[in-house]
């Protein structure tokens, strides 16, 4: 799977460098969109609209620069794919969203169909790296196959000819520069379009269909055990055949594995170059058309068979495997001599170094022991110099000392006179001392006393300090209890003011309940009299009864017409009638 991965970042490496850029020198997100759903649908990934939209959110850290589009590409794309697509519709489509940029406007030998397939190839033989480039040996590889494939002699001079002029500052080839030296002719001279077509078409099959050898040959039918031509084709697992070489029209697949094995038949009903393949389950003879193609292409099936056992790839990508291998361990050894030369020369001039040193501390030396000596020598002639002066000033050192002898003998007795003097004065100054003594007692004395008299006078001013500190607070105390009633004041007379703003609106609300009140009382006597009036129109047209309160005994109706004239429910009834009519007017 890491092969395969790395084939399809290729050709989608092409198709995203192409991508026009913005002011920004981004690629934009409708550009990247587009690709990415193309890809799922060549690849055959299943389309995620809503992980798209999440993951191409519109800021400066996402995928929409060129170094975030490689996470969302390897986590929703490509570790989805199976490999059940067709592998020719994914590099068309890549093809077709790089060729117009990047192919060149310079006409060539060859078309856009074998650009194509020469850009596909490019694909395969470059190494994993990008930018993408072909080296000199792949290069050298592909245009032996094709002078192969067209039948024309190598031309090992003028290839290294074309190395030697190569650009030293280069490692290789891009797709488009391989393309236009292949569709320059420069290494396939006197040879037509269509040698050249036929050519890469071949190379093509063999690199990138796997196709190990391809041809007519007569096959025997299952059933009818009729003969019929057809074009087989020969892949690492399996052996096509169709009706034509057009490859349009498929009849079946001979399916290779290591229990396959071919054999060659001796010529029967009049068939020749015959071989036998034999599968586990089927078995199929097979006529080729000389005996060259017979043994080459039973040495191809038992090749292709042997490599399935082996479990090994087909030759031409172990081939470029070798290569690969080969050209890392080259470069290997080549970066490994490069740093042993380094480490040589840097070794080399340590030496040098060293030696240098060395040489100027051997000089230095040198030059230090001249110096030595020379001073030495003057040394030497310094101290004889100096010694010769030391003997003179001894001797006359010695006599003045004989001088100073007989001097210091006079002065001896003059000194013993002066011991003698100073002794009397020491009893002197021995009793001044004992009277100085008992004085400096007198004076500690007093000083103990005035130190008393300072530390009452120090204790005494702590307190008053005290004191002075205890006032100072009292005085802020009073200060802080002064504002503090001051704000108090503020605060009841802010509170006064604002319970006269309350009782002057209670006072105003007051009035104007009474207002209302006042007009209530009016409309209430406008409909008393109001109500009297329609009571006395009422006595005058019907005859209301008047209500007697009820005597001791029983409750009694009177009326004009005398006592329980009528019941008590048809009063209740007439008076229901009287409030309808009264309501109505």
């Amino acid at each position: 799977m890491g092969g395969l991965k790395e084939e399809l970042l290729k050709a989608i490496w092409h198709a995203f460098t192409a991508l026009d850029l913005d002011r920004s020198g981004k690629v934009s997100k409708s550009q990247l969109k587009v690709l990415s759903h193309n890809l799922c649908t060549v690849l055959k990934v299943p389309h995620d609209p809503v992980a798209l939209e999440e993951h191409f959110r519109d800021d400066d850290e996402g995928p929409v620069s060129n170094q975030g589009y490689m996470p969302y590409l390897n986590k929703f794309i490509l570790e989805k794919v199976q490999g059940n697509f067709d592998k020719i519709e994914f590099n068309r489509m890549c093809w077709t969203l790089c060729v117009k940029k990047n192919l060149t406007k310079s006409p060539l030998l060859i078309g856009e169909e074998d650009s194509f397939k020469v850009w596909v190839i490019f694909n395969f033989l470059s190494e994993d790296k990008y930018p993408l480039i072909i080296v000199p040996e792949e290069i050298e590889y592909l245009l032996k196959k094709l002078t192969e494939a067209m039948g024309g002699g190598w031309q090992q001079e003028e290839f290294e000819h074309y190395k030697i002029n190569f650009d030293a500052h280069r490692d290789g080839l891009s797709a488009w520069e391989l393309i236009e030296l292949i569709g320059s002719g420069q290494f396939s001279k006197g040879m037509d379009r269509q040698t050249v077509s036929m050519a890469i078409n071949e190379v093509f099959n063999e690199l990138i269909l796997d196709v190990l050898k391809q041809g007519y040959m007569m096959k025997k039918g299952h059933r009818r055990k009729n003969w019929t031509e057809r074009w087989f084709v020969l892949k690492p697992n399996i052996i096509s055949y169709y009706v034509s070489e057009d490859l349009k029209d498929k009849k079946g697949d001979i399916m290779l594995d290591d229990t396959c094995c071919v054999e060659s038949l001796p010529d029967k009903d009049g068939k020749k170059c015959l071989f036998l393949i034999k599968c586990l389950d089927k078995t199929f003879e097979i006529s080729a058309s000389d005996k060259k193609k017979k043994q080459e292409w039973i040495q191809a099936i038992h090749s292709t068979v042997h490599l399935l056992k082996l479990g090994s790839p087909p030759p031409h990508k172990e081939a470029r495997q070798r290569r690969k291998e080969l050209r890392k361990k080259m470069l290997a050894e080549q970066e490994a001599l490069e740093r042993q030369m380094k480490e040589l020369q840097v070794a080399n001039e340590n030496k040098q170094q060293e030696l240098e040193q060395v040489r100027k501390k051997l000089e230095e030396a040198a030059f230090r022991a001249a110096e030595e000596e020379k001073k030495r020598l003057q040394t030497q002639v310094e101290l004889q110099d100096r010694f010769s002066l030391e003997l003179e000033r001894e001797k006359l050192i010695r006599q003045q000392m004989e001088e100073q002898v007989a001097q210091k003998s006079s002065e001896l007795e003059q000194y013993l006179q002066r011991v003698r003097e100073l002794e009397d004065m020491y009893l002197r100054l021995q009793e001044a001392l004992e009277d100085e003594k008992q004085a400096r007692q007198d004076e500690e004395t007093v000083r103990k006393l005035q130190a008393r008299l300072l530390e009452e006078e120090s204790s005494k001013r702590a307190e008053l300090e005290r004191w002075h500190q205890e006032q100072q607070q009292a005085i802020q105390t009073t200060e802080a209890e002064k504002q503090e009633l001051e704000n108090e004041r503020v605060l009841k007379e802010r509170a006064l003011q604002e319970a006269m703003e309350q009782l002057e609106q209670l006072e105003l609300e007051r009035k104007q309940a009474l207002e209302q009140y006042e007009g209530v009382k009016k409309k209430l006597e406008m409909a008393a009299s109001k109500t009297r009036s329609w009571k006395d129109k009422v006595a005058q047209h019907e005859g209301l009864i008047r209500l007697i309160e009820p005597g001791p005994k029983n409750p009694h109706l009177i009326t004009n017409w005398g006592p329980a004239a009528f019941t008590q429910a048809e009063l209740q009834e007439r008076e229901k009638s009287w409030k309808d009519k009264k309501s109505t007017e």
